[in-house]
């Protein structure tokens, strides 16, 4: 039987969502979706005092070799912070549907098919109804068994930590966190994004027909231009798998308007 409720410390027992939850907002201190720094210190430490207190033996090392071995074990993108699927590797959650998301939707192409499989109103959004059907299916395909209760309490969950703005539902770069960092191709757009102008000068020069979309070989010359524009470093594989995830969201071959300005453009201030 479990306790009160306590304070968001971290103990090797199993988590519920809220639970891991909570002791992600504790030492992601600023909200940037990451542990790092003195964030990385303070958990470290908390999770020595949580192994210590729960017996487990700990070797003699001095805190900054331990630190190391464990960026070394955990880090899996080696960029010295630790993201919140990382740490749902650290914690053993009890019901990980982070790991369970990873699992289903490994790449950006799955994870653009399943988008657009869920965005039923294509409103470039995934309101909180349309998120419970995309989680009772990813816990469906991973034989875990839910009730009614505890897949409420999972969308719940994903909303509160994915939501960044507020509103409730979940924009398309704000979902795009559930993928692994290499793997989350939203993320290589970020210092590129577009202001509404840019981007209609930008369509509009694609779509010399004006009929309101672009095809996959329009697509792949915008994104060139965009890296070139930006001076950014360009691997065609690369290049290739976004083009790729991006088309995912067409239709029947048809990139619409809206579908690529979720990808380019700027998100609403928060």
């Amino acid at each position: 039987m479990a306790g009160p409720q306590q304070a968001p410390h971290l103990h090797l027992a199993e988590l519920t969502a809220s639970q891991f939850l909570d002791v992600w907002r504790h030492f992601d201190a600023d909200g940037n979706g990451y542990i790092e720094g003195k964030e990385l210190e303070n958990f470290f430490q908390e999770l020595e005092s949580a192994r210590k207190g729960a017996g487990v033996d700990l070797k003699k090392d001095n805190l900054a070799d331990k630190m190391k071995e464990f960026m070394h074990k955990y880090d899996k993108n080696s960029d010295g912070k630790i993201e919140m699927a990382e740490l749902a590797q650290i914690l053993p959650t009890e019901e990980n549907f982070l790991l369970c998301f990873r699992q289903h939707v490994g790449s950006s192409s799955e994870f653009m098919e399943a988008w657009r499989r869920y965005d039923t109103d294509r409103s470039g959004y995934i309101e909180a109804n349309e998120l419970k059907g995309f989680l009772s299916d990813l816990l469906k395909k991973a034989n875990r068994p839910y009730d009614e209760p505890k897949l409420q309490e999972y969308t719940q969950t994903i909303l509160r930590m994915f939501d960044m703005n507020g509103d409730g539902k979940l924009g398309l770069s704000e979902m795009s966190r559930l993928l692994p960092v290499q793997e989350n191709f939203l993320l290589k757009f970020q210092g590129m994004k577009l202001s509404s102008e840019e981007f209609n000068a930008i369509f509009a020069f694609y779509d010399k027909d004006g009929n309101g979309f672009i095809d996959e070989n329009e697509l792949d010359a915008l994104l060139k231009d965009l890296y070139e524009k930006n001076k950014k470093e360009m691997n065609i594989q690369q290049l290739t798998n976004y083009r790729k995830s991006i088309m995912n969201l067409s239709d029947g071959g048809k990139l619409y308007r809206k579908e690529l300005e979720m990808v380019l453009c700027n998100e609403p201030p928060m």
